[in-house]
């Protein structure tokens, strides 16, 4: 799997990541599309290590969701079992591993600025990070997908699993949306892409 990873992410970055990435006991697979995650790390019975990344990701979003993961099993190496999944190992972690691909040869100039801030202080996914998310959704393949914040008050939209709702208003940092089946609210992150139904 190594070998293919040219074709996921930056080319400038794969000398690198290949560095990373040379034990024998860790093992990589791209899966297809899951809609609540990019990827993840388990410690597997046998004593390999395997990550798992989205094969619909675009190379820079799948170079970070590697190296995040990467930081997950240097982090279980160096710290064992008992530390918190994106607790303070995992985060100085991340930091490290992360600072030598954030220069211009592997991520455009732009996103830079935005990168360095996130890793400030990473989050358990960088969706959270809402300028950053939208920054690196540019270079993902066209879709008919709208994000929430672009979505006006009592349109009806529906989120992958088919739920449909009605946008109410924005609260602070979230939107307040009503499921339509059930009534029930929903508070929605700024960058959660929805299909726009119709407006009201």
């Amino acid at each position: 799997m190594q070998s293919k990873l040219i074709h996921y992410i930056p080319e400038k970055a794969l000398s690198k990541v290949l560095k990373l990435l040379d034990h024998d006991n860790l093992v990589i697979k791209v899966k297809g599309e899951r809609k609540t995650k990019h990827g993840d790390y388990r410690a597997l019975p046998n004593g390999k290590h395997q990550i798992t990344i989205n094969a619909n990701l675009n190379k820079y979003r799948f170079l970070i969701t590697l190296i995040h993961e990467i930081a997950h099993f240097e982090a279980f190496q160096n710290y064992g079992r008992q530390i918190k999944p994106h607790g303070l190992e995992w985060k100085r972690t991340f930091q490290h591993l992360m600072l030598p691909f954030l220069n211009p040869e592997i991520f455009p100039n732009h996103l830079l600025p935005l990168l360095a801030n996130h890793f400030k202080n990473p989050k358990a996914s960088s969706d959270t990070d809402v300028k950053l998310a939208l920054s690196l959704k540019q270079y993902d393949a066209p879709n008919n997908k709208t994000y929430i914040f672009e979505v006006a008050p009592n349109t009806i939209f529906k989120i992958y699993n088919g739920k449909m709702f009605k946008m109410l208003k924005k609260r602070v940092k979230r939107y307040e949306c009503v499921e339509i089946e059930t009534g029930k609210l929903y508070l929605f992150n700024p960058n959660a892409e929805v299909e726009v139904i119709k407006n009201k």
